[in-house]
């Protein structure tokens, strides 16, 4: 694949490392490191160290989720296997579930224009608009609905959970995302039609030239109508727009990689994502 970079996961390490710093602090356990949110917000992860000499151990993995609990934080570790593949290994040893997600990167030639996929229209969220909050709570009312009911099947959840998942935004929530959409760190958008409202959304973070397309979730009351292929087409196109030459996402399942792969994404590894085992009653 000739759109690839050569030193392609060595990017992708510098980007995870490099997107939770600006709102966490650090730290180090053993060959892992763990971001620890300052403020409201959603909690972060840990992952190998860049610096790191060698794989994570059993008994960093263990410091780390010890740590964790302690902080009232989700016992969460991700890591892309090509670049740690012995990690797998431990963090099932230490009786953690897996996701391994297909890893897939936009090749810009394959891109579609997102008028071709869908006949809702799409819009990106702007900081300086007088709607951004009520925007982005929608956004993220779109994505609790749509995340609650994972998968590309239809389903019967639509308008009315939206509505009723839709919260205001605290200040300093609010304000975080005003800055970094301003300052280009981060992208929203959202399909909508003026008589449903918004029907699915999604969003990307930018650290230089590199950027992760996230969160792209669609109320299963209208699914199959193109649209998370769209809203991820949409962002691409604005991300190439902006100078990003490497647009990533890490898909949820295979079925929803086939969605990706219409917008000219194309599978280049795994992103795991580890967490503890469910406790069946």
């Amino acid at each position: 694949m000739d759109f690839l970079d050569r030193d392609l996961f060595g990017r992708l390490e510098r980007f995870y490392d490099a997107v939770p710093r600006d709102a966490a602090r650090t730290e180090e356990h053993g060959a892992l490191v763990l971001f620890v949110r300052e403020g409201a917000g959603w909690p972060f992860y840990a992952r190998p160290r860049l610096d790191a000499a060698g794989a994570p151990s059993l008994a960093d993995v263990t410091a780390v989720r010890e740590r964790q609990r302690e902080l009232g934080l989700p016992e969460a570790l991700e890591w892309v296997h090509e670049t740690t593949p012995d990690l797998l290994a431990v963090a099932r040893s230490a009786g953690l579930s897996v996701l391994e997600a297909p890893l897939m990167v936009l090749d810009p030639a394959a891109l579609p224009d997102p008028g071709t996929l869908t006949d809702v229209p799409l819009r990106m969220l702007d900081a300086a608009e007088p709607g951004f909050a009520a925007d982005v709570a929608a956004r993220r009312a779109v994505a609790a609905v749509g995340f609650s009911a994972a998968g590309t099947a239809p389903g019967e959840a639509g308008a009315a959970q939206r509505d009723a998942a839709m919260a205001e935004l605290d200040e300093a929530a609010l304000d975080e995302e005003r800055a970094r959409v301003a300052d280009g760190r981060r992208l929203s958008v959202l399909a909508e039609t003026p008589v449903e409202g918004a029907l699915a959304s999604g969003m990307a973070m930018r650290v230089g030239d590199v950027a992760e397309i996230a969160g792209v979730a669609t109320l299963p009351a209208a699914r199959r109508r193109g649209l998370g292929a769209a809203v991820t087409a949409t962002l691409a196109r604005e991300l190439l727009a902006a100078g990003t030459d490497l647009v990533f996402l890490s898909a949820g399942s295979e079925d929803i990689a086939r969605v990706y792969l219409r917008v000219g994404f194309r599978r280049v590894g795994t992103a795991c994502i580890a967490e503890p085992t469910p406790v069946n009653p």
